[in-house]
């Protein structure tokens, strides 16, 4: 028997109604996960996001959250 480990990437949630595209958490980003497309922040390389948060840190509109479940 083989089980199938389905890995679920978890990413921070972008309000894209309040960003303003200032691109601060692209140039945060040591991942370089982020960019700016289409007018929109995008996640260019989302398999590369190690979920650190300096992306929510940075960004002077709230618009980036990083939502963390704790289980035990």
């Amino acid at each position: 028997n083989t089980k199938e480990v389905i890995m679920e990437i978890v990413l921070p949630i972008i309000d894209q109604k309040k960003c303003t595209l200032c691109g601060a958490c692209v140039e945060q980003c040591g991942a370089h996960s982020l960019a700016i497309m289409e007018q929109h922040i995008v996640f260019v390389q989302p398999e590369k996001c190690t979920y650190c948060g300096d992306c929510e840190a940075v960004c002077p509109q709230g618009a980036i959250r990083v939502e963390y479940e704790i289980t035990w």
